[in-house]
């Protein structure tokens, strides 16, 4: 990506950018937070964003291992916030507003750990070549985000197994899901990292449909859906990719 200079230098300037780019978006929802933005608005508008701005700066690390595990600094750092500002060591009610539910610190060592154990795994392990890694971070980040939005506006009629969450938002989580996948694959086949086809297509469409299942039953709500829709992607992604 940066002509001219060391692959290593590259890859860690890639990863200060990236970093730049992720913790001022990070940074933007701390401030609606603090004026006033609708807790649970702000909250999913983090979830959404966060993960997916991060891949579309993917292509600008080199490949292979090492420019997977320089990626994976950014959110790996995050892991770190969250269980200092999670347990009490680092004070930040800023981010635990704009990241929790019900403003209690402690809720950033569930979810919003589980989320940057996520994006961190997926980009360690998998990468920008798997579309375990799209499907994953696709259904976690636009799917259960849109889940929420969609559920709390329009969510009137009840999943008849499960009254806290509603048709319209596991509609809206598949299909946001779906949607995001398949935006993603056709973006890293524009650099040669994937080969999009009908049967990953296919595939993407099966892992959302799973996914928005999965997060709909009672076992989400007590395990949290960041845990099971992520454990759900990558377990199926195996199958059918």
């Amino acid at each position: 990506m940066w002509t001219g200079s060391n692959p290593v230098v590259s890859d860690l300037c890639s990863a200060v950018v990236s970093a730049v780019v992720i913790f001022a978006f990070l940074q933007l929802w701390k401030e609606t937070a603090k004026h006033g933005l609708d807790q649970k608005l702000n909250r999913k508008l983090v979830h959404i964003s966060i993960g997916l701005v991060f891949m579309l700066w993917w292509p600008i690390f080199s490949s292979g291992h090492r420019g997977a595990l320089l990626a994976a600094l950014t959110p790996g750092v995050n892991i770190i916030r969250m269980l200092l500002i999670g347990s009490g060591t680092w004070k930040d009610e800023a981010t635990v507003k704009s990241m929790s539910r019900f403003g209690d610190r402690r809720e950033l060592l569930k979810g919003p750990l589980y989320y940057a154990l996520t994006i961190t795994g997926a980009c360690a392990i998998y990468w920008r070549t798997s579309p375990v890694a799209i499907a994953a971070i696709c259904n976690l980040c636009a799917g259960d985000g849109m889940a929420d939005i969609v559920g709390r506006r329009f969510g009137r009629q009840k999943i008849p197994y499960n009254k806290n969450k509603s048709i319209a938002g596991s509609v809206a989580m598949a299909l946001a899901g779906f949607v995001a996948s398949v935006g993603f694959m056709y973006y890293f086949a524009s650099f040669g990292y994937v080969q999009k086809s009908r049967e990953m297509l296919l595939g993407f469409l099966v892992v959302s449909l799973a996914s928005a299942f999965v997060e709909s039953l009672p076992i989400s709500t007590e395990l949290d859906d960041n845990l099971t829709v992520t454990l759900t992607s990558i377990l199926l992604g195996h199958l059918v990719f």
